[in-house]
């Protein structure tokens, strides 16, 4: 038996089960359309117009994007240095307190923009 053939059937499984539910909604789902759930849901607030070039976003948003694509390379990294932990010895402690140092120093700059306040 191929390797492969339970990661298809899994797919397949998958896939047709994502087909079905799409279908069954639509299919038995209430069909009662107004204009209120026609426009655009803007949280209670009437839509603002956009600026032409679509506006600009603040920096702020940037920041807190960075520091959490940083802290989720961090962790991709520590695990597995945590669980090879003794087999590194000295030299994983060094490169490890290195890695961390670099992720303080970004998290320090974020911290310093503001990106850390939330009005």
């Amino acid at each position: 038996m191929n390797p492969y053939v339970p990661i298809l059937a899994i797919g397949a499984i998958g896939f047709g089960f994502a087909l079905f539910s799409v279908v069954a909604a639509a299919v038995s789902g209430p069909k009662r359309y107004n204009r209120a759930k026609s426009d655009a849901y803007e949280c209670g607030i009437e839509p603002s117009p956009q600026a032409a070039g679509g506006g600009r976003f603040p920096v702020k948003y940037f920041l807190t994007a960075m520091l959490f694509i940083v802290f989720d390379i961090e962790i991709v990294f520590l695990y597995p240095w945590a669980v090879s932990f003794d087999k590194l010895g000295l030299f994983g402690l060094v490169e490890m307190m290195i890695f961390i140092l670099t992720v303080f120093v970004a998290y320090a700059y974020v911290w310093r923009r503001g990106g850390l306040e939330w009005d």
